[in-house]
Parts: structure tokens; sequence; C-alpha cells
């Protein structure tokens, strides 16, 4: 009895300490995108999983082990992408599933971890590798001329719609008056030699405030203007100020942007973040705000300087703060508080559309003046900022030259 059971614990005790499989991963599905310059394959896995992709003549195979394709493959003509066909093949310790290529076809993939409404998934980057090289290797003569755009600049009219802003004493709301500069603002641009605005808002309705930021960023702007008028308890308060984005907001919209990296695709330089390791889009990302923030500061003073002459102050040097609107992390963005309206004077000023005028004027003035100095790469105003120089230099070196 006693011999039979140690035998019984013996297995018992050999069992516990016997390894447990591991359970598959689960290929829940294949997402197929096709694109014109490229094609995604996202493979949707219950688990993290070890791959490996293997190039041969016309196909790519991709090995994953420990895996199961728990659902059928999608329907897929070929008829548009790289891919032509997607296979699924017998495997002994994993699954495999082959693709299909079309001649020149190159391949990048990655893994990425459970995101919001996503889990794990492997992704397949499928690319014209071919056409890329011959696109770099084009003399530089035969490449056709790419046309200078003008600077874009987004204005912001603060507030609208259900949300009227401050109140003055007089009833004066605070969208009303924002619309009307930024508009008056928007015509004096468009009247500029190599400029264009865009206003966020052209009437009274609501926009929210990542709305407003989305906006400037669909519209590849260059800069981001919002326009508004302080209020303040006291009614005595008074002047203008100009804000940029203060570290604080900076870190927590940084923290957001990494958070949400697999949607901030082209967001620093045209190199999407959704690829890297924390550590690496966390530099990316560094170094896009601080150039970023650099340059409101630049625009702001520019600003603020011209604003001196119209009115008084309220602040003397530029502010931050970290206004919503001010988080674009690559587009330079300043809010200017135009006067404040809780101010009978400085209402009554607000309501006179001379004086809207005037500050329109001085907001245009700080931005050429910035442009003029720093003009976006590819736009009129820097093309011809760079002859300029060049007819400087050339006059330097040839000092006759001037008096042909």
């Amino acid at each position: 009895m006693m011999r039979r059971l140690g035998a019984a614990l013996m297995l018992i005790l050999t069992a516990m300490a016997m390894p447990l499989a591991a359970a598959p991963v689960d290929i829940q599905g294949v997402r197929i995108w096709p694109a014109p310059d490229n094609t995604r394959l996202v493979l949707d896995l219950s688990g993290p999983v070890q791959y490996q992709l293997t190039r041969q003549a016309g196909r790519i195979e991709i090995q994953i082990s420990d895996a199961r394709l728990v659902s059928p493959l999608p329907a897929y003509d070929g008829k548009k992408g790289l891919l032509g066909k997607i296979e699924s093949l017998p495997a002994l310790d994993g699954a495999s599933l082959t693709l299909q290529i079309k001649p020149g076809v190159e391949a990048k993939s990655f893994t990425l971890k459970p995101y919001e409404q996503y889990g794990h998934r492997l992704v397949v980057d499928l690319y014209p590798a071919a056409a890329a090289k011959a696109a770099v290797e084009q003399p530089r003569e035969a490449k056709p001329a790419v046309p200078l755009r003008d600077v874009v600049v987004a204005i912001d009219a603060g507030h609208g719609g259900e949300d009227p802003g401050a109140l003055g004493k007089r009833g004066t709301h605070e969208k009303t008056i924002t619309l009307a500069i930024a508009r008056k603002l928007a015509a004096l641009i468009n009247k500029e030699h190599g400029m264009k605005a865009v206003l966020t808002r052209d009437g009274d309705y609501y926009v929210s405030l990542r709305g407003r930021i989305n906006k400037a960023r669909e519209h590849k702007a260059d800069l981001f203007v919002s326009i508004h008028a302080d209020a303040f308890l006291r009614p005595e308060a008074r002047g203008s100020s100009v804000f940029t984005l203060s570290p604080r907001g900076a870190s927590s919209e940084a923290a957001r942007w990494l958070a949400e990296r697999e949607n901030a695709a082209d967001l620093v330089g045209g190199v999407s973040l959704n690829d890297k390791d924390d550590l690496l889009a966390s530099v990316l990302l560094d170094l896009s705000q601080t150039a970023t923030i650099e340059a409101s500061h630049d625009v702001a003073s520019s600003v603020l300087s011209e604003l001196d002459g119209v009115g008084d102050l309220h602040k003397s040097e530029v502010q931050q703060a970290g206004f919503m609107v001010l988080k674009s992390p690559d587009v330079p963005s300043i809010l200017i508080e135009t006067a404040f309206i809780s101010n009978p004077r400085e209402e009554q000023k607000l309501r006179d559309a001379r004086h809207q005028e005037k500050l329109a004027q001085a907001v245009m003035k700080g931005v050429r003046e910035y442009f003029t100095r720093k003009a976006p790469p590819g736009t009129v105003l820097a093309e011809e900022a760079r002859r300029k120089r060049t007819v400087a230099q050339d006059e330097g070196a040839n000092p006759s030259a001037r008096r042909l």
C-alpha cells in the first residue's frame, strides 16, 4: 500500500516539475491596406509572438512560432497595391503565411503592443524598392521643378457658437470681437505676396480646441495665431499680451502624443512614431517640440513689439501658458490677448472697426517680420530671400558690379 502511494506521489511531483506547454498564440485576423505607393498587412494576435520573414523569388514567407490561424484569410483580388495573393501553409511548430508579391517589392516588419481597441499586432509593410532607388539615382537636372508654395497662416478666432467667451459691461461677446479681428487679419495676409490665410472658423459656430489644432495641421500651416480678448475681475486691468506654450504644457502634450503615436504618422518632420521604441520616439518628439517652441517665441516677440505701438501692453514680455490651442508639436503657435474686454474703455475700442484694423495690422507686421527672416524652405518668401542673399554676396565679391 505504501509502495503504491509512494509511486503515485512520485508521478504527481514529476508532473508538477514538468514545464506546462504554452498555449499557442491565435492569429485572430488579417487586415490588408493597399495604398498608391505601399501596402500594409496587419495580423491581429492574441499575444506577443516570435516570427521570421524570409524573402524568396516572387514571394515573402512569414513564419510565426507557436501560433495558429483561427479565422479565414480575407478575400483579396491582388489588383490593387503591391500584394498579389496571400496564402496559409501548413507548419510543424506554428503558422506560416506566404505573400505573393509583385516584382521589385521590398518589405519591412515590426510588432506593436496593445493600444486602445487593438491587441498585439504584427505589421508588414510592402514598398517598391526599385522605384525608390530610381528616384534617388535620378540626375539632379532631370528632376521636375517643385512649385514654390505660399506661407500658410492659420488664424483662430477664439470661442464661437454656444461658447461666447468673455462678456463686456456693454454686452460685447468675446467671440464676436475675435472673429472680426481674425477676418481682418486674414484679409491682410491674403493680400501679402507669398502668404495665405486659413480661418479655423468663419462664422458664429463652435469648433473644439483640438479641432482647431487639427485644422491648422490639415492645411499644413506654418504658423497658428489664436485671437482672444482677456477678462479680469477688476475692470482696471488693461493691455495686450502674447502667449506661447509653457514647458509644462509641452510635457503633457508630449505624453499624449507618445501614448497615441500609432495615430501620429508623419508628426515629426515626416517621420512616423508608431514603429519607434519609447526612448527614440520621445527624443524625436522633444526635438520637434523644442524647435517649434523656439519659433513660436520668436514670432511672438515680433508681434508683441508691434502691438506696443497700438495700445498698452499688459505684459512687456512674451508669456507662457498651457493653452490647448498652443499644443501642436510641429506648428509654431501663439495666442494673442488683444485687450481686456472687462475694461470698459478697452471694450469700447474693441468694438471699433478702426481699432480692430489697427490690431490686425500690428499682428500682420509682426508675422511678416518673422517670415522675412525665417521663411520655411520651399516657399515663395524663402526663394526670394535666397536670391537677395545671392545678389548681395555677388556684389560683395565684385564691387564693380554695383556700378553696372
